[in-house]
């Protein structure tokens, strides 16, 4: 009798700790699957950013769009291969062709003489309609998520509020650290990083930044 109890309590004791083994298990897959999503979020995001700025160069094209195009066409591809390695779903590749416009409502056409009154050129020089770009020391683009361009070279930004030259300091406010970077491009967001200054901020193993103050100062 006294072997008979002592081998249901070595049983119950063995269930326990199997039990406890699976919830942990479980645990540590759902934490891999939370960060493997965010990391795709944040590709995600930096692949429709490029895409969205190669769009708005097709739409309005100047002398140096062309080069602007193969460029962010070659960040897309860096991007892409980044979902692969990241195991994420591997977004489509640049079609080559220019979203189709869309014709204005008649109630919303602008009155004679003033068409093209506060719109923006496509060129990300911080002209965009309703664009307000703030002066030094302001906190701009609030709200705002930011991710990374893929592009290498020094620690840069691009944006579509602020002209080149504009210097924007960005802070990651989940690990509160900052970067101070100069605007040398156009893009399709308020501040893209590029890898260098995305790395000095980011959180390992993400790709976007949700939580971020991002200011202009000068």
């Amino acid at each position: 009798m006294s072997r008979k109890k002592s081998f249901s309590r070595k049983k119950k004791i063995a269930l326990l700790v199997g039990a406890v083994a699976l919830v942990g298990g479980t645990a540590v897959a759902m934490t891999g699957t939370s960060q493997a999503s965010v990391e795709c979020d944040g590709l995600n995001t930096a692949l429709a950013n490029n895409q969205r700025f190669i769009d708005g160069q097709r739409a309005a094209p100047d002398a140096l769009s062309e080069a602007r195009i193969k460029n962010r066409q070659d960040v897309i591809e860096e991007i892409r291969r980044k979902q692969a390695a990241s195991g994420c779903e591997v977004g489509p590749r640049d079609t080559g062709a220019a979203p189709p416009a869309e014709a204005p409502p008649a109630e919303a056409a602008p009155p004679a003489g003033e068409e093209g009154a506060g719109e923006g050129t496509g060129t990300g020089t911080g002209t965009g309609a309703g664009s307000d770009p703030g002066q030094a020391g302001d906190v701009v683009c609030a709200g705002s998520t930011v991710t990374l361009s893929g592009e290498a070279g020094a620690p840069a930004a691009s944006s579509n509020e602020f002209p080149v030259g504009t210097t924007l300091k960005v802070t990651n406010l989940d690990n509160d650290k900052s970067v101070t970077v100069q605007v040398t491009a156009p893009s399709g967001s308020c501040a893209l990083l590029n890898d260098a200054a995305f790395e000095q901020v980011r959180e390992p193993g993400k790709f976007l930044i949700r939580d971020a103050r991002i200011e202009r100062v000068g």
